[in-house]
């Protein structure tokens, strides 16, 4: 229920349901056009920027068959099959949503023209961003850390707002949030991280100490 300047509750539902469609119809597509009609789908429903890494994270997750056994070599196997096409789309995608705190870089700028696919394009930010992390690494980070604290949540709180909460904490004291670094600085990072783990050793959203330092962190990360 806390609003910023330019977002809205509202708008990270209309957003939802503006990418239902493509995410819907799009699962034989490249990631690239999918990740470009995800965001053209959101800049048509609202004016800010509420679910651009949403998009890049799940893409390479949707265009992928649901085989269990072969899930995760699946989605290696897109990503390495990404072109020089599907990296000009994302960035395209990318500079439209105006998100913060994108800096500059030497190589493969997002302001330039990329001239190499988008998997490599995304092992070249590994290093400052996550969700760019995921694609260099296959979604490790995903895969053998978020997915199983998301299940292990949801097995003991029997519902999944309780279970993103939780697995969001665990992922603020394991990981320095990147957006925060590219924003702030790498030890504004490394606090936030650092107070998440604090949350949980008060036992998270399980217990009542737990609970009331996690709304102070919650104010502190909306603060100034």
């Amino acid at each position: 229920g806390a609003s910023f300047a330019n977002t809205q509750y509202t708008d990270f539902l209309l957003s939802a349901a503006a990418i239902q469609v493509p995410f819907t119809i799009m699962t034989n597509s490249d990631i690239g056009n999918l990740i470009g009609s995800a965001a053209l789908s959101t800049r048509e429903a609202v004016n800010s920027n509420t679910n651009l890494g949403i998009i890049l994270l799940l893409a390479p997750l949707a265009v992928v068959k649901r085989e269990p056994e072969q899930f995760r070599e699946s989605v290696q196997k897109r990503l390495d099959q990404t072109t020089v096409g599907d990296a000009i789309i994302a960035f395209d995608a990318i500079l439209a949503a105006h998100p913060g705190g994108l800096g500059e870089s030497s190589e493969q700028d997002i302001r330039d023209i990329p001239s190499v696919t988008l998997l490599e394009a995304m092992k070249l930010a590994a290093d400052r961003d996550m969700i760019a992390r995921q694609y260099a690494n296959g979604f490790a980070d995903v895969f053998d850390f978020g997915f199983p604290a998301f299940l292990d949540a949801f097995a003991k709180f029997h519902s999944i707002e309780a279970a993103i909460i939780a697995s969001q904490l665990h992922w603020l004291a394991a990981y320095p949030d990147s957006l925060i670094a590219r924003k702030n600085g790498p030890a504004v990072a490394e606090d936030v991280r650092q107070r998440a783990a604090e949350v949980l050793n008060l036992g998270g959203i399980a217990t009542a100490e737990g609970r009331r330092a996690g709304t102070l962190l919650d104010k502190y990360l909306r603060s100034d």
